[in-house]
């Protein structure tokens, strides 16, 4: 039996231009509704219409006739609710945008080039036979996600303070003598427990694994000298965030304090080479500066930084020639894997200010000692 449509119905967002007291989702069968597209995330109502206006703009120079987005980032930046129901989709065209379960039906005739989500399921594509070019809809939206407004830092804000605050509760766990699986499950009790609408990633590692950037929790018993490496990353008020951090159990691995404090200083030098105008390669520099210089540069991380918004891996990211601005929010995660010794991986959301960098969350990256 197939689960009941959530989510909502098919129809019309108003167009760009329309004041926000008369915005109105209209039904295909005309009849109107109240709006009521990301309000859920603290969203103005107004917001996606100028959205919609600066995509259009973004389309025309790019030769776009229309876009196809299904339930993901791209679709939760043009208004799409973050519970949106499996076959529901967001068509962009040059004079409307629709949410309905027929997105081929909505692409003009002649269209020949139409940008499609990167999350577009294979079935899906074949499903909508559209004779057209496909290309990715991300060319049009990921450069008009890289700044986000007040109030959407403010909403990253409050999911890191979620995402500390499941860290916080996890050190007052017993961990001692309990498995990576047993304390990865507890984690994700914290984490419901927290509002979190979805698990992106959860990591525990222990002792040796540590130095695994790719660890999936297993049987391994956490003992007294071990390092345990715990990052939550999950979504909250439609927007992710994630934070890493090191604990050890009663005492640290031997030479353990003087590689986690490079990791603590890397982290420090990224955060000095934010600011507006920098390339983000600075920051990603500034990284590995500290690292090689250490000695530990052969076992650094591959990446130092990547953006965080509606999806949890987006622009800016290091490795590309994107100008740093006022409004970008990324996660710093430098860190130094050891194979078969150990590792130490610190990751914090930060946003880009006039100053420099703001931290948007308030939990220290100092080594904490588990006690139990």
């Amino acid at each position: 039996m197939s689960e009941e449509p959530r989510g909502p119905l098919p129809g019309r967002v108003a167009a760009a231009g329309e004041s926000h007291d008369a915005v109105r989702v209209t039904a295909d069968a005309g009849e109107p509704l109240d709006a009521v597209r990301v309000a859920d995330a603290g969203e103005p109502l107004d917001a996606v219409s100028g959205r919609v206006a600066a995509v259009r703009e973004a389309m025309a120079g790019a030769g776009v006739d229309a876009l196809v987005l299904r339930p993901s980032p791209d679709y939760r930046f043009l208004g799409g609710r973050s519970d949106g129901r499996a076959g529901a989709f967001i068509v962009v065209t040059g004079d409307a945008v629709a949410e309905t379960a027929d997105p081929a039906g909505l692409v003009p005739k002649g269209a020949r080039r139409v940008g499609v989500d990167p999350e577009m399921r294979v079935r899906e594509l074949f499903g909508m036979a559209i004779e057209a070019e496909l290309v990715p809809a991300s060319s049009v939206l990921a450069p008009l996600r890289l700044r986000k407004e007040p109030y959407e830092v403010a909403a990253i804000g409050r999911a890191v303070a979620a995402a500390e605050g499941v860290l916080a509760r996890a050190r007052e766990l017993a961990w001692f003598g309990a498995t990576e699986r047993a304390m990865a499950h507890r984690l994700r009790v914290l984490l419901a427990e927290s509002g979190c609408e979805e698990l992106v990633a959860l990591r525990v590692a222990a002792g040796e694994h540590t130095a695994r950037p790719a660890h999936v929790p297993g049987e391994r018993v956490i003992n007294p000298g071990d390092a345990v490496t715990v990052s939550v990353c999950g979504r909250w008020g439609g927007y992710c965030a994630e934070v890493a951090r090191v604990f050890v159990v009663a005492e640290p691995p031997e030479d353990f304090e003087a590689m986690y404090s490079v990791v603590e200083a890397a982290y420090r030098a990224g955060l000095g080479a934010v600011r507006p105008g920098a390339p983000v390669a600075e920051v990603a520099r500034a990284v590995g500066e500290v690292i090689d210089g250490s000695g530990y540069g052969r076992f650094a991380a591959a990446r130092t930084c990547r953006g965080v918004g509606l999806g949890p891996d987006e622009g800016p990211r290091d490795g590309e020639d994107t100008v740093l601005a006022a409004g970008m929010t990324f996660c710093v995660e430098p860190a130094i894997y050891v194979p078969d010794l150990f590792g130490a991986r610190v990751a914090d959301v930060v946003a880009c200010a006039e100053p420099g960098a703001v931290p948007l969350g308030s939990s220290p990256r100092t080594l904490h000692v588990l006690e139990r």
